[in-house]
């Protein structure tokens, strides 16, 4: 199909713009074409250069920082002069899709110290969710069949 989940247009109607879309747009051939990071931060922020910058500055700092460990992000955004509001939107995007994580002081693998990691959970998430359309297309046994057409009441 290559069909785009979600494709961010501009619509006028009556004068009026509409907002752009600021959802990630899952297309396996755009992913396909992603070759530098500021694509990368296009994908997950699109629309939004602010976001997109921030996004940038902190998987920069947290790459080139020593044992890729950063105390806090809030100096991040102060040297880009960017608001905290932009900081906890992109951070937390950043979190909630597995990109970084926050270590507590009583974590004895990063040293009893506070604050930001790069994580694994995304990659690994994505490695689960290629794997899913093979396993959904298994037939266990025979009832499988039942159990599959019997969703369609549960939606």
């Amino acid at each position: 199909m290559g069909l785009p989940l979600e494709c961010p247009i501009s619509i006028k109607k009556a004068g009026v713009k509409t907002k752009m879309s600021t959802k990630i747009e899952f297309n396996f051939n755009k992913i396909n074409r992603l070759e530098s990071l500021d694509q990368f931060a296009g994908l997950l922020f699109p629309n939004n250069k602010n976001h997109q910058k921030l996004f940038l500055a902190i998987f920069i700092e947290l790459k080139y920082a020593d044992d890729q460990f950063l105390k806090s992000l809030e100096w991040v955004a102060e040297k880009h002069n960017l608001s905290p509001r932009v900081l906890e939107i992109v951070r937390s995007k950043m979190r909630a899709m597995g990109l970084i994580d926050h270590v507590s002081r009583f974590n004895s693998k990063h040293g009893y110290r506070e604050g930001w990691v790069f994580s694994s959970r995304l990659a690994k998430g994505s490695l689960l969710l290629a794997g899913l359309p093979e396993k959904f297309k298994e037939i266990k046994d025979a009832k499988q069949e039942q159990r599959d057409r019997d969703l369609f009441k549960y939606l």
